[in-house]
C-alpha cells in the first residue's frame, strides 16, 4: 500500500471477498459512477454536519448561517457567515486516500462520473477531472453575486474579509456576495441534477461513498441506480437507509475501502 493509501486509513479492514467482487465488477463494467458525501472528507479534517461529531449536531444554531432567507435579511448573519467561512478548515485541508483513490479510478478509465454532495473541492485537488465532477451543492472555492450572478474565486474575497471587509459586496454591481454553495431555501441547479440523473441511469456500478443518503433529492440516486439495473455498493461507517438493498455493503470508512478496491482493480486491469 502506497503513502497516499496509508493516509487516513482508520476504519476496520473490509472483507477481502467483498472487495474482490466489487473490483471484478468495476473492471468489467462500461459505466461506473460514484456518489460521495461528507464521510469522504472527514479524513481530511473537514467535519460533517449530521454525524455524532457533526457541526450541526454540536451547534444546531449553525444552520442559521446557511439559510438564504437569514443571509439576505440579516447583516449580522452575513458577517458571521463570512467570518466562519474565512476560518473553516477547508482552506488547510488536503485530499485524503479516498479522494486520491477515486482520481486513480478515473486514470484507470474505470470511473465515468463523480457526483458529490461535498463543497470543498478536494476531488479536483486530488486530480479528478473537473468535467467529470458534478458538485450538486456547489463549491466554497467560488463566490457569486446574488444580484448579477457574477462568479469569482473565493480566496480574494476571503482576503477582503480577513482585512476587515466583513460584509463584502460585488465589485461589479454592489450586490450581496455569497459563497457559491446551495443554502437552505435555494434550489439545486436543474442542469446538474439532470447530469447526475443521466449518469446514474447509465451506470453498471454505482458507488455510494461516505454519504448518509438522507438528503434529498440526491438520496434518491441509489434507488434510481438499482431500478436501472446497476450494482449498488455502499461504503459508509454508519448505517444508511439503503443498507438492506445494497449488493455490497462495506461498513468502514472511505479512506480504508477505496484504496483496497483500487489496488484490486489495478491488479485485474
Amino acid at each position: 500500500m502506497d503513502v497516499e493509501h496509508q493516509q487516513a486509513a482508520q476504519g476496520p479492514e473490509p472483507d477481502p471477498g467483498s472487495i474482490e467482487v466489487v473490483a471484478e465488477r468495476i473492471t468489467s463494467a462500461d459505466v461506473v459512477v460514484a456518489l460521495t458525501g461528507a464521510g469522504v472528507s472527514t479524513g481530511s479534517g473537514i467535519p460533517d454536519f449530521r454525524g455524532p461529531e457533526g457541526l450541526w449536531t454540536k451547534d444546531p444554531s449553525a444552520q442559521r448561517y446557511v439559510s438564504i432567507d437569514a443571509y439576505l435579511g440579516d447583516g449580522e448573519v452575513r458577517r458571521e457567515a463570512w467570518r466562519r467561512r474565512a476560518e473553516e478548515p477547508t482552506w488547510q485541508a488536503e485530499p485524503n486516500a479516498a479522494h486520491h483513490s477515486l482520481a486513480q479510478l478515473e486514470r484507470l478509465e474505470r470511473l465515468t462520473a463523480l457526483i458529490t454532495q461535498n463543497v470543498d473541492g478536494l476531488h479536483q485537488l486530488a486530480g479528478s477531472s473537473p468535467g467529470r465532477v458534478i458538485e450538486i451543492h456547489g463549491t466554497v472555492r467560488e463566490v457569486m453575486c446574488l444580484s448579477c450572478d457574477r462568479r469569482q474565486p473565493a480566496l480574494p474575497v476571503l482576503e477582503r474579509v480577513r482585512a476587515g471587509d466583513h460584509d463584502p459586496r460585488c465589485e461589479a454591481c454592489g450586490g450581496i456576495l455569497k459563497s457559491a454553495t446551495v443554502s437552505f431555501g435555494q434550489s439545486l441547479d436543474p442542469a446538474l441534477l439532470q447530469r447526475a440523473h443521466d449518469a446514474t441511469m447509465a451506470a453498471d456500478v454505482f458507488l455510494a461513498v461516505g454519504t448518509s443518503l438522507t438528503v434529498h433529492p440526491v438520496a434518491l440516486l441509489p434507488r434510481t441506480a438499482l431500478e436501472a439495473g446497476a450494482m449498488l455498493v455502499l461504503i459508509n461507517a454508519e448505517p444508511t437507509p439503503y443498507d438492506d438493498r445494497a449488493d455490497v455493503l462495506l461498513r468502514t470508512d472511505a479512506a480504508t475501502a477505496l484504496p483496497a478496491i483500487v489496488d484490486r482493480v489495478r491488479a485485474l486491469s
